[in-house]
């Protein structure tokens, strides 16, 4: 049973929130190895910590894009759940520290409201594909690689599989 609700459109990031709740509670049974948990949770974005019982979270922003209500949902999601601080990375993600364990697939759900994912964010997958950050904006740029940088992303999202073949 879930002990929280989601409404998410896409039904399929619903139910890999759902089985991350679940790999969750099996772990702190001690019903699933930790070594197989740690391959779970780093495709689904969750890395662990040196200080205990906290994890950081990866925010997967394909080439570095992102609107400004997903920034102000980030932030606010920040506030709520870890340090109030946000981590941008060199791959163009944004990472959040000091989260509880069981409180990250809440966390994705709500992100997950203003299409924002975990997904592959971390471990052993393509954690992004990165681009110009004026790209697309800027009037002097020879050409917008936007375009060719999404369908990179996607390619890559949707070829890998981790997620999605049961690791």
């Amino acid at each position: 049973m879930q002990s929280f609700r989601t409404e998410l459109e896409n039904p399929v990031v619903e139910q890999e929130i759902i089985d991350l709740e679940k790999k969750i509670r099996l772990f702190k049974e001690g019903k699933l190895p930790e070594e197989k948990f740690r391959s779970l949770r780093l495709a689904r974005g969750v890395y662990g910590q040196r200080q205990p019982g906290v994890q950081m979270v990866r925010i997967k922003l394909p080439f570095g894009k992102v609107t400004f209500k997903q920034i102000l949902k980030i932030a606010d999601i920040s506030d709520e759940y870890a340090s109030r601080n946000l981590h941008f990375t060199t791959r163009q993600d944004i990472q959040i520290h000091y989260v509880s364990l069981d409180r990250t697939p809440e966390l994705w759900a709500k992100l997950a409201e203003d299409d924002i994912t975990l997904r592959e964010a971390c471990g052993n997958t393509v954690r992004n594909v990165t681009a110009s950050a004026t790209a697309g904006i800027d009037p002097n740029e020879p050409f917008d690689v936007s375009p060719y940088a999404h369908a990179t992303f996607e390619y890559f999202f949707t070829q890998s599989g981790m997620c999605r073949n049961g690791t």
